[in-house]
């Protein structure tokens, strides 16, 4: 054999081994929470449900103006759509005095929800409104805002 065979063949004397490493402690991790941060990173936050105001927020502060109680032991009544009930099946637009109950008095057309018309009479009761406005027996606008020509706004 060579002598550099040799040297290669013969055992190394074994190198120190790098000092152990402190175990750390164990440290249960909750279920789903993802693999362990990397030496050095922040561990992640806990879990909080993060809403208007951030997490663990507490209640809003009122910003308006304070709450008044429930309005009364029942519901509002329900309004009964009145051409149901007097069993009007076509709405006639020469019939002035039963349209202005339905026009507001700056001459708007009323909803249903304030009225309580039904959605087939709706239609035709604004269909009639129009009419009648066409043919002038009822106005287009409100009568303080035809004479002025300007609407005040205080």
């Amino acid at each position: 054999m060579t002598e550099e065979t040799q040297t290669a063949m013969e055992p190394t004397a074994p190198t120190p081994a790098a000092p152990a490493q402190p175990a750390e402690a164990a440290v249960p991790r909750p279920v789903g929470a993802g693999p362990a941060p990397a030496e050095g990173s922040f561990a992640p936050r806990p879990f909080a449900p993060a809403g208007p105001g951030g997490p663990g927020a507490g209640p809003r502060p009122q910003t308006g103006p304070p709450r008044r109680g429930p309005r009364g032991r029942y519901p509002p009544r329900r309004r009964v759509c009145q051409f149901c009930v007097d069993k009007i099946q076509h709405i006639d637009f020469k019939d002035v005095a039963r349209l202005r109950r339905y026009l507001s008095d700056r001459a708007k057309i009323e909803p249903r929800r304030k009225t309580g018309t039904c959605a087939h009479h709706q239609r035709g009761l604004s269909e009639a409104l129009k009419r009648a406005r066409f043919m002038a027996l009822l106005p287009y606008t409100a009568d303080h805002i035809r004479t002025s020509g300007m609407v005040l706004r205080g």
